[in-house]
């Protein structure tokens, strides 16, 4: 992302340094839900790449023995707890619990001891019980996999950040409907709130001597 035309303009003012990598990571994957797998509901784009990248930086997670913890959007049957997003996009309130649209699509599918984050908003931290979750691991950094980039990846991203974690997102395992989007808001997270990695080159920094 540093090719970016106007990525001078951020450097001129000191942003897009690095936070790094500390000694204790998480995933979180964000939303990776067959309704966001299928571009006749809410997918599309790179979506499905994304996945597939995932399916690989999960499996390393795994081996590693990171803590891992996955995000639904998931609304009551009778939209009782719908609110302004829904009013944004009435098509949410069909991702409710027993949906086929609101299950994690299988191949991500969460094991045993990796926690479900069930979410009416955007973040996967706003209103649940993640940074709990994690502060109680004595995780320092969260890597973020999911989509879409531009809307509840960024705003994990950010929340991920406020909270105090070094957060990175892995920019070939997150993915958006447009192209457009995804692109404009990785520049924009990795100036101010995460580095940006592929999923290889993480991997590759978590296993190096240190």
């Amino acid at each position: 992302m540093s090719g970016h035309p106007e990525a001078d303009i951020y450097h001129r003012q000191g942003m897009g340094n690095r936070s790094g990598l500390g000694a204790a990571p998480a995933l979180v994957i964000v939303d990776f839900v067959v309704g966001f797998s299928d571009p006749a509901h809410f997918g599309g784009g790179n979506i499905g790449p994304a996945i597939e990248q995932t399916v690989q930086l999960l499996a390393f997670a795994r081996r590693q023995g990171w803590p891992v913890a996955h995000t639904r959007v998931v609304y009551a049957e009778d939209g009782s707890d719908a609110g302004v997003f829904t009013l944004k996009a009435p098509s949410l309130r069909k991702l409710t619990e027993t949906s086929p649209l609101s299950q994690i699509v299988p191949e991500l599918a969460p094991l045993p001891g990796e926690l479900v984050v069930r979410k009416q908003g955007a973040s996967g931290f706003f209103d649940t019980n993640l940074a709990g979750w994690l502060a109680f691991r004595r995780v320092d950094t969260v890597a973020v996999a999911g989509c879409t980039t531009s809307g509840c990846v960024r705003a994990t991203v950010v929340d991920a950040m406020q909270h105090n974690f070094r957060t990175v997102c892995v920019v070939d395992c997150v993915g958006d409907r447009a192209i457009a989007p995804h692109e404009a808001n990785l520049f924009d997270m990795g100036q101010k709130y995460a580095d940006l990695m592929t999923r290889a080159d993480l991997e590759a920094a978590w296993t190096a001597p240190r």
